[in-house]
């Protein structure tokens, strides 16, 4: 864990130190001749400290920033802090256009060549509001990240946002967890837990220390309360590990495999806040088979309990659009005619829903037919 030192640690030669500030004593009562703390102020502060862990559940309190629309960035710079990972600094493509604010947990929706639209967390410095950062593994057959890795500096795309679906709320204390390109979202709050002087632990995990970017900007890098653990080195994460030192009212924050955050919400008590964000669609656990007809006269498809209406739809329609497949970015939401939706998209930065419908987790009851205006 970092933090300030206890209060009678702290050097008494440097009256205004940070720790002073981030410690300070407790005020001495106005009535009295000794000089003893006033009682209504240490009530205030025993008070202070058992809502604290309530107000930790509530958002930043900047309300988040409305989606900007289609900007139009260049690629200033081009890095790879990983083998197979590609770190773009984007700055606007226009003079005298400052990108819009964000805070951690943002990302943008990327429009690259071809109309193709994914979402990638902003990992820079949100107080430099002259350029972004994003960071890319590349996947496998994957086309959105393969067309990043193509970008040279100098080429032009397109951002909207940012977003946020994953908030970075107040609390007393933190832990955060990585697995591999996770770290791109969770970079940034680690910062700022660090900068606030914040209680916080974090784990980063991946294959191998070469495989894992950022290691050289994390803060408080040889602290116990920060570890890089690479699975060559140390084996396959275990949870219970993970959750060792947690204590009641921590917030934990983890991104990464699916795995990994099943396995840690699984075991996370109810009583500490838990934030979580994908880089891979969740699974289907509680689906029910149902029907969507594309159009009030066109074909009526199945979708079984283990599938999504967007992989049945995209049989027949290969051109339907789509991007984070987690509910959020709104690329695949298309029009309802009639039927009852069992919702499950989260709309973000100002995308409301409407009367529409999220094909990549959106579902309805037991056999029931939805018209999609397909």
């Amino acid at each position: 864990m970092t933090g300030e030192p206890h209060q009678d640690e702290r050097p008494r030669e440097v009256k205004h130190s940070a720790g002073f500030y981030a410690n300070p004593r407790p005020p001495v009562s106005l009535y009295g001749r000794q000089r003893r703390p006033d009682r209504f102020m240490l009530g205030l502060g025993k008070l202070a400290a058992r809502i604290e862990p309530l107000t930790s559940r509530w958002r930043p309190g900047h309300p988040p920033p409305a989606p900007a629309g289609d900007l139009p960035v260049r690629v200033a710079r081009v890095e790879r802090p990983a083998p197979d990972v590609a770190a773009l600094t984007l700055v606007p493509a226009d003079p005298g256009v400052v990108l819009p604010y964000w805070q951690p947990g943002h990302h943008v929706d990327v429009v690259l060549s071809g109309g193709v639209v994914r979402q990638y967390s902003l990992c820079g410095d949100p107080a430099d509001r002259s350029g972004y950062r994003i960071a890319v593994r590349r996947i496998k057959g994957g086309v959105g990240s393969g067309l990043v890795h193509e970008l040279a500096e100098g080429d032009v795309i397109g951002l909207r946002g940012p977003r946020n679906a994953f908030p970075f709320a107040r609390a007393q204390r933190y832990l955060f967890v990585a697995g591999g390109i996770g770290i791109t979202p969770i970079l940034p709050m680690v910062r700022a837990a660090h900068a606030a002087n914040r209680e916080f632990a974090f784990v980063y995990t991946g294959r191998d220390r070469k495989s894992m970017p950022f290691q050289d900007e994390l803060p408080g890098a040889g602290d116990a309360g920060v570890f890089v653990r690479p699975d060559d080195e140390y084996g396959t994460p275990d949870v219970e590990e993970l959750l060792t030192d947690l204590t009641p009212g921590t917030a934990v924050y983890v991104c990464g495999p699916a795995p990994l955050i099943n396995a840690l919400r699984a075991r996370v008590p109810a009583e500490n806040p838990f934030f979580s964000e994908h880089f891979s669609p969740p699974a289907i656990v509680d689906g029910r088979r149902f029907e969507v007809r594309l159009g009030r006269s066109g074909p009526v498809l199945t979708v079984a309990e283990d599938e999504s209406a967007l992989d049945v739809v995209r049989r027949v329609r290969p051109e339907t659009a789509y991007s984070c497949r987690q509910g959020f970015c709104g690329t695949c939401r298309v029009g309802l005619l009639s039927g009852e939706p069992d919702n499950r998209d989260r709309p973000t930065g100002g995308s409301p829903r409407g009367a529409e419908f999220a094909l990549c987790v959106s579902r309805a009851g037991e056999d029931e037919r939805l018209v999609l205006d397909l």
